[in-house]
């Protein structure tokens, strides 16, 4: 049974979904969610990124209907391991994870820094993704946005 402040989240992104906004708005709880862990000390991450990963993946493991990343646009090994979530989280069957893993993970975790989600480093790897991108595509996005704020006002 997933903690409550899990289930929050969850309830968080299905609202998301329902009002239809994205699925990659809807998985954005999740990633704010383990921001929140590494900020309050719950575990830490090696960088932003690694943080902003383990969050997709639990988004697509608790079903949220994120496809993983296109051929080209991150590593194979990534897109694997994104895929296997996005299939775990779709069919219905939930799998026990052994207490053994579980912990060895959350040992792993404990030992990475809790620097990397402070707002320095978190601001440093919105602009560097953002640099990542063409401005036809900031521009696209930007409209976006500003027309669903419209919609919601």
């Amino acid at each position: 049974m997933p903690e409550q402040e899990e289930q929050e989240t969850l309830k968080r992104a299905e609202e998301d979904l329902r009002e239809g906004k994205s699925p990659s708005t809807a998985a954005g709880e999740f990633v704010h969610e383990e921001i929140e862990h590494v900020r309050e000390g719950k575990h830490g991450a090696r960088s932003p990124q690694q943080a902003i990963a383990i969050g997709l993946s639990k988004a697509r493991r608790a079903g949220i209907p994120l496809p993983p990343p296109a051929r080209g646009e991150a590593k194979t090994e990534t897109r694997e391991n994104a895929e296997r979530d996005y299939r775990k989280g779709q069919a219905h069957t939930k799998k026990k994870t052994s207490a053994k893993r579980s912990r060895a993970r959350e040992a792993a975790l404990k030992r990475e820094p809790r620097s990397t989600a402070s707002h320095k480093a978190l601001s440093q790897q919105a602009r560097k993704a953002a640099n990542r991108r063409t401005s036809a595509s900031r521009k696209r996005s930007a409209r976006k946005a500003a027309s669903t704020r419209r919609k919601a006002a």
